[in-house]
């Protein structure tokens, strides 16, 4: 009887330390990561032994806008979410000390990955992040066991009409062309970013547009922000490249688009079908950052896509 009741204790705190062990792992753990001259703030919850998935903001954005989408996950996956460098917590080198181009924050981010070991990973784009993630996948294909991009473009349909005053500055990057885009990089113009086609604008957090607008704003930042919309134009310049790799490689891709987003435009994400057949396109009644209406309904889908594609 002595021995029974010793085992059932043991077997109790067993399962109690296990209990706890997987509520610390759920737990949403704020660090930072040195890599050379940048020190990247990342979001991190999961098992770190668990299938990793690496989640890359964009405009006009950071990792915050992570915060409903980790919990969602982080039971099954060890789930990393960086600041890109010139934005949100991440703290780099001033312009002119680092060269604030597509290239440079795909090399800065894929040296972060090396260093926290993310040997393969799945990964979750949106806007700028993107091109990132893009330049990614290209440079070490073997690594990215799956794909979902939110609002992430890798077609020239995708480019919606907001384009256009950009894309003039592309061709022509003169002063004039730069000053026509000062508004850009403004609380007002984020904050039109947010509830830009968004029918419940109730849905909308406010600390998320403030909290951006804040990070943007500071000294210094407007200017990084119009050198990397000059540099946008690298990544058109690359889509066939990106477009090579979802062709040769087929990796498994969820799309979950908001279809009112004035910059990425629906045909951006059903032009994936001519590349990787089997990729799964969702459209939802939503503007550009879509995660901030329809958090839910996405992580959803993306958890389900994730639990059949990631092994």
């Amino acid at each position: 009887m002595a021995s029974s009741k010793t085992a059932a204790a043991v077997g109790i705190a067993a399962m109690t330390l296990t209990v706890a062990a997987q509520a610390a792992d759920l737990q949403v753990r704020h660090r930072f990561e040195q890599v050379g001259d940048v020190k990247v703030f990342y979001r991190e919850a999961g098992n770190r032994n668990a299938p990793k998935v690496l989640l890359l903001h964009g405009y006009a954005a950071s990792s915050f806008m992570y915060r409903g989408l980790i919990p969602m996950l982080a039971d099954k996956y060890h789930v990393i979410a960086p600041d890109l460098p010139g934005f949100g917590f991440t703290e780099a080198p001033a312009r002119g000390k680092y060269a604030y181009t597509f290239d440079q924050l795909a090399k800065t981010i894929g040296q972060f990955t090396e260093q926290l070991k993310m040997e393969r990973y799945a990964m979750q784009v949106f806007d700028y992040g993107a091109p990132v993630g893009w330049r990614l996948a290209v440079a070490h294909p073997s690594r990215i066991t799956a794909i979902i991009s939110q609002n992430g473009n890798a077609y020239e349909e995708g480019l919606g009409k907001g384009w256009a005053p950009i894309q003039k500055y592309w061709k022509e990057p003169s002063k004039a062309n730069r000053d026509a885009l000062h508004e850009f990089p403004t609380p007002a113009s984020i904050k039109w970013q947010y509830l830009e086609g968004v029918r419940d604008q109730s849905l909308v957090a406010p600390d998320a547009i403030e909290l951006e607008s804040f990070l943007v704003a500071r000294p210094g930042n407007a200017e990084v922000q119009l050198d990397l919309l000059l540099d946008y134009k690298s990544n058109v310049a690359k889509y066939p490249e990106f477009q090579a790799y979802f062709r040769k490689y087929q990796p498994p891709l969820l799309a979950v688009w908001g279809k009112n987003d004035p910059f990425f435009l629906p045909a951006g994400a059903e032009a994936w079908k001519r590349d990787i057949p089997t990729a799964d396109i969702r459209f939802y009644d939503t503007g550009h950052l879509a995660l901030e209406t329809h958090g839910a309904e996405i992580g959803t889908a993306i958890r389900a896509f994730l639990d059949k594609s990631v092994k």
